[in-house]
């Protein structure tokens, strides 16, 4: 799941972007606590089914099992739940998103938060975010250098 994570996040971070829209913050930090909670109810209780000794890879379990067994799937179903609300996430960007800035970790709410030691001057010149999003073909003439 440690992938599946890496995957969610890199779409987070970069589809305001590629797609030149923004999705609600508020729905994308629903689908991460879903998702989290999701996936440590599946596979945490799995220790400790593994500590009791329920074997692996047969088609049926012994009644000892069941109380870890059902909560592991109602991780599951709250994972499954949360991966649906993703799509939702990104159909409600489509037909609701704002137009997406240059850079779109200069919000006033990143500000505010982490104020204290982020340099707005430095985040403003990363390559990335200097230019319009989506960005257009061919946006450099020239192999842009950073300095």
């Amino acid at each position: 799941m440690g992938a599946v994570y890496a995957l969610f996040a890199a779409w987070f971070f970069w589809s305001p972007k590629f797609e030149g829209l923004t999705y609600n913050d508020t729905k994308g930090k629903i689908h991460f606590w879903g998702m989290f909670i999701g996936v440590n109810c599946t596979f945490f209780p799995m220790h400790f089914l593994g500590l009791q000794g329920m074997p692996r890879r047969i088609p049926d379990y012994p009644d000892a099992f069941a109380g870890w067994n059902l909560v592991a799937s109602a991780g599951s179903m709250i994972s499954i739940i949360m991966s649906a609300y993703f799509i939702t996430i990104i159909c409600d960007k489509f037909e609701r998103g704002l137009d997406a800035s240059r850079d779109g970790w200069l919000k006033d709410e990143y500000i505010e938060a982490y104020g204290a030691w982020v340099d707005n001057s430095e985040l403003s010149k990363n390559i990335e975010w200097s230019i319009n999003s989506p960005p257009h073909f061919h946006a450099f003439n020239k192999l842009p250098i950073q300095g």
